[in-house]
This record gives C-alpha cells, structure tokens and sequence, in this order.
C-alpha cells in the first residue's frame, strides 16, 4: 500500500530534523520525505496538518500477560492499546506463567505476535530457569529464539554468584543484561517508599538503600566482567547519580525509568490508592526531581511505561495488600509530552526518549524516519485535551494512578510495516 503524509510537521531525532514536510510510504519502507519518488501514486492520502509525525514510539518494558495471565489481558487486548499509544516496537519481559525460559515459548510468543495487528515484538528472555534465582538459562539458545536480552524481570536474583555468572556468559557471547537493582533483604515486605508518608500511613517501607546497595553490586561486577547492562525502572536520586559516575567511568550501562516515577511521588500515596502501589515505589519529590533532571540532562536514556495490567479484583484491596503495576501503554506519549512542557525541553529531545534511543537500547532498526527505513510511524495531536477513564482506555487493564485526570497530546494514527494499524476515531 502507498501512503501519502502530507502538510505534517515532521520530528525525526536520528536525523536532527523537525520541518513541514511530506511522507512517502510504499512496499512497508519510508521511499520519500518531502518530495514524492517519480511515479508514486499513493492509495491512501492523510491531512496531518497541525499534527506532529515522527518514529513510531519503542517501549522497553510491556506486560502482554500471555501465556497464564489472560484474565487480567490478552494478547490481542494490549497489543491495540499500544498501538493507539503509538507504540510501534516493544519488549515483553518474560515474567508470564510460565517464564520465557525456553525457546519454545519465546517461539509461539513470536508467533502468536505475528498473526496479530499491532507492535513488533521483542521478547526478553529469562535469566533464570523459572526466575528462580538459581540456575542460568540457555541464554544462547533464547537468543537465537529471538530474545533481545535477558532479566529477572521483578523476579529477586539474592545470590551474588549466579549474578556474576550470568555476566561472563553474558560477556563472552555480547548478550545484554537488563537488571532492575533491588536488594531482595532491604525491600522484603515493603510496599511504598520508607519515608515520611509510609511512616504516617503505616505502610511498610522500601528504602533507598535497597536501590543503590544493589546497584553497587551490579556496578562492581560489571566492571570486573565488561557485561553490557541495562537498569530498568530507576527510582532514586543517588542511584541516578551512581550510574552518572559509571558512565564517565566508560561503563557499559544504559537505564530507564517508567513514565509514572516522572510525575508521581509518595505524596500521591495519601488516600491510600492502590492504583499508587507501583515496582519500584514512588519515591520522595526529591528523587522525582532528581529523574526530570536527569532525562533532561541525558543521564537517563529512556522512557517506558512499565505497561502492568492487574485484574481489577487485584486492584481493589487495602493497599498493602494490592498486586502492584499499572497500566501505561496508552499514556507513555502523553506523559512525556507533559514532562517536555512542564521541563521547557524541546520536542525532539522528548520523541528521542521513546523512538530513537530505546530502540538502540533493544538493538533494533527502528527511531528513524529515514528514506529506506521500515515504515513505522506515530502521528499525533500535540494539543488534543482527554481524560483518562476506562472507556479512553483500549487496555484490559485500567489500572493507572491518572484515571480521570486530564491528559494533552493523542495519537491520531499508528503506521507499522506501512499498515495502518489504529486510526483515532472522527
């Protein structure tokens, strides 16, 4: 199908570009950006006049909750949602029932994937056999299933010596290892942030601490092993400020932080909202400043959403008692907008966070609206106004602290491999 966009403004960070232009789209590839290839008669026409058109948004961390969750989502369910969310590419982590920790799994996953509109697929493999914390994977055999990298997801991993293993066959055969730093003892039984809400609360507390001792750990052992590492869903000021010294140590370490932890802090958790009970807690306003100014200054890489449906059943319990996570595919976009506007930080170095620079992270051919390129874009409304309510929601899951807040900035259509693959309603 041949795709004319036309009259857009056109936001493209791998290329430094941000201009009125026109999009050529034929045979699933990006053929033209701003002159039309001789002989292009395009199928179908879109007016993006006044609406932004950039690389289709690359999510780190989406819970598909197939195979053995299907009552709080199914495949099918969160694959339109991130696709009304203009995901184009995302990573699965392979904390389903049973884990991705075996090829056959990773493969119908795949498959499953495939016969389905929506995002490419990207599993992330198991570390170890059941995320059980004791024995490494077939890691090799994973990879050549199709996972990008491997993790424990929030699965604990306590014993030093199987984290240090799992780095040198890592390094030996180049995998990556996406990690989540969280002491298991530190954090055992907590479920906010140890300060001075939990305290008032009476919730039982996460302290920093359990952050940056972990961290230490896998810095150190890094650095002994040369393993690439990813640091999924950072939430604190000192452990954004230890991978900002690893960097300029010439560590190979790359993060990210959920789309929440840049807007949310334990100052939301009063009125004892479940939907506030997210992995890693929502930390103080000090530790949330401390993350919009290290996405602004580059020290973090990426935005995700940390896309977690949960049954409502499981939602609608004392807080404490409440299954964590909420559900971000649909708002990534949004929130990010909102944080550039609030930070006064351009909109390409915004789109940069969820396109470009998250899909280095995955290793994948994707941020880029380049002539050649797969066709996988986002076009959105940057000043579209909406509340978040269950019927705003394509997700299953409609568990997210900003349910009935306001929201700027809508997807109005989702490209990939040249399909369109959601188009907002008139």
């Amino acid at each position: 199908m041949k795709i004319h966009i036309k009259n857009g403004r056109v936001i493209d960070p791998t290329n430094v570009r941000d201009e009125v232009a026109d999009v050529y789209i034929a045979a699933g590839k990006i053929v033209g950006n701003g002159h039309a290839p001789a002989d292009f008669h395009a199928n179908r026409t879109i007016d993006a006049s006044g609406l932004i058109v950039c690389p289709g948004l690359v999510d780190l961390s989406v819970r598909l909750r197939e195979p053995g969750f299907e009552y709080k989502a199914t495949l099918e369910s969160e694959m339109l949602a991130a696709a009304a969310g203009g995901i184009t590419s995302l990573a699965c982590p392979p904390d389903t029932d049973p884990p991705l920790d075996e090829p056959g799994l990773v493969e119908m996953l795949k498959f499953r994937a495939r016969n389905l509109p929506g995002p490419r697929v990207y599993p992330v493999g198991a570390l170890t056999q059941k995320l059980e914390g004791r024995m490494l994977t077939e890691m090799a055999e994973l990879a050549e299933a199709g996972c990008r990298a491997f993790t424990q997801a929030d699965a604990p991993l306590a014993d030093t010596l199987v984290l240090l293993r799992a780095m040198e066959y890592a390094a030996t055969f180049g995998f990556c290892l996406w990690l989540r730093p969280q002491d298991v003892s530190l954090a055992k039984g907590g479920v906010a942030h140890d300060g001075a809400i939990a305290a008032r609360l009476g919730l039982p507390g996460i302290p920093a601490l359990a952050e940056t001792v972990a961290l230490a750990t896998i810095l150190q052992l890094a650095q002994e092993t040369g393993a690439r590492i990813h640091l999924a869903r950072l939430s604190t000021r000192d452990g954004i400020a230890m991978v900002g010294a690893a960097k300029a140590q010439g560590l190979a370490v790359t993060c990210d932080v959920a789309c929440t932890h840049v807007h949310l802090s334990e100052n939301d958790l009063i009125g004892f909202d479940s939907h506030m009970h997210l992995v890693p807690p929502l930390r103080s306003l000090r530790d949330r400043d401390a993350i919009r100014e290290a996405l602004r200054d580059g020290t973090i890489d990426a935005l995700c959403s940390d896309h977690t449906p949960v049954d409502e059943d499981e939602k609608q319990r004392p807080f404490g008692e409440s299954v964590p996570g909420a559900s971000g595919v649909e708002l990534l976009l949004p929130l990010t907008l909102k944080w550039a506007r609030e930070m006064g930080v351009p909109l390409m170095q915004a789109i940069d966070l969820v396109s470009r620079k998250p899909a280095q992270i995955l290793g994948i051919p994707a941020g880029s609206l380049s002539v050649g390129s797969g066709a996988d874009l986002c076009v959105f409304d940057e000043a579209a106004d909406w509340v978040v309510t269950p019927r705003t929601l394509a997700s299953q899951g409609d568990n997210t602290p900003f349910l009935n807040r306001p929201m700027q900035g809508r997807v109005r259509y989702t490209l990939i491999d040249g399909h369109i693959d959601f188009e907002a309603a008139p």
